[in-house]
């Protein structure tokens, strides 16, 4: 009997907004014949990404796209490896001969070491192996020294006050997110400065391992070659990488990922530039971090896609509505301490709905 090669599994972590899901995109349509599976882990419940990813054009069939397509509901790899995680890729491992590559995204919050770690397990580590950890960086945002794409006031504050010598926990995510990485993707780095990005540069490498490599995207537009293949083998080297949240795992489980709220709203057709300008006046005023969802602009025959991170929102037509389904706006809104009762009353008489 043949003995099958260990399945190759790629993870991408970075914050939100940093460009994770086009990663995954861009790779899936360059898959060239590659058979990929992809399992996002969606913080909120509506799995928003994943219908991302199942609109990408990978000559496949809707049905056949829903089969690749696992979503794990929780939005934290390190809290639900045992409970979701396990399960999917037990299924994965019973197909392994159907399949040539593994992409994992993790939500912008997850910890990549216990998810690296789980790979460890005996059902797991026969058959599979972390090919690399992939780390995108938003790099405006660390230039702009917020680390995550919306400016969080009250840490850039404390950044620039001399007498305070404590990093932010989003700093401390940020560096766990690099102590983890075989790679490190700089993306958007059209949009800021050759000095800028430069200083970026030397940040982040303060992060890594010497033989970690770092290099520039925009939009994640890399050769497919450049970002699998890499056979980094992970799982046997991540007990030796320091993170910041190691002694989270020793014991009890105290770290502070419910401080980041996901809400979902749903809301009935509306005016396109209404209803933009009221998620812009949201995001100012809450300290909302990313916004994501679908939209039903009336009479349109075609649904429009909203992805905003901070101020900065991408909107683009993805597909027709069906006959039978019902047209609705459906958003997810990430944030701390958010009130969606209040947030949700807000966009309605914003909207006037």
């Amino acid at each position: 009997m043949k003995t099958l090669a260990k399945l190759p599994v790629t993870i991408v972590t970075g914050f939100l907004g940093s460009g994770k899901t086009t990663l995954l995109r861009h790779m899936l349509d360059n898959a060239q014949g590659r058979r990929i599976a992809v399992i996002v882990n969606e913080f909120g419940e509506l799995g928003i990404d994943g219908e991302i990813l199942k609109q990408c054009s990978i000559g496949c069939t809707e049905e056949e796209a829903n089969g690749r397509v696992y979503e794990l509901a929780n939005g934290c790899l390190c809290c639900t490896v045992q409970e979701e995680f396990f399960p999917v890729m037990r299924e994965l491992v019973a197909r392994r001969g159907d399949l040539d590559h593994i992409l994992i995204e993790t939500s912008g919050l997850a910890l990549p070491k216990p998810l690296v770690q789980a790979f460890q397990w005996p059902e797991i580590r026969s058959a599979c192996t972390v090919d690399a950890v992939i780390t995108v960086v938003d790099s405006p945002a660390v230039a702009a020294g917020t680390f995550a794409a919306f400016p969080d006031q009250v840490d850039a504050q404390r950044k620039l006050d001399p007498n305070l010598d404590h990093e932010s926990p989003l700093h401390e995510l940020f560096a766990d997110q690099l102590a983890s990485a075989d790679l490190v993707i700089l993306n958007k780095s059209d949009l800021i400065s050759a000095e800028d990005l430069a200083r970026v540069r030397l940040e982040v490498a303060e992060e890594l391992p010497p033989a970690v490599k770092v290099i520039e995207a925009s939009s994640g537009r890399l050769p497919l070659d450049v970002l699998i293949g890499l056979g980094a083998g992970s799982e046997e080297h991540i007990d030796g990488r320091h993170s910041h949240h190691d002694h989270h795992h020793d014991g009890e489980d105290d770290h502070d990922h419910d401080a980041f709220d996901s809400i979902s709203i749903d809301l009935p057709q509306a005016d396109e530039a209404l209803l933009l300008d009221a998620l812009t006046q949201l995001v100012v005023q809450h300290g909302i971090l990313r916004v994501k969802g679908f939209a039903a602009i009336p009479n349109k025959p075609m649904r429009l896609l909203i992805q905003g991170v901070g101020t900065r929102f991408d909107k683009h037509f993805d597909r027709a509505w069906g006959a039978d389904e019902a047209r609705i706006t459906r958003l997810v809104l990430i944030g701390q301490e958010l009130d969606a009762a209040g947030l949700e009353a807000q966009l309605r008489a914003a909207l006037s709905v």
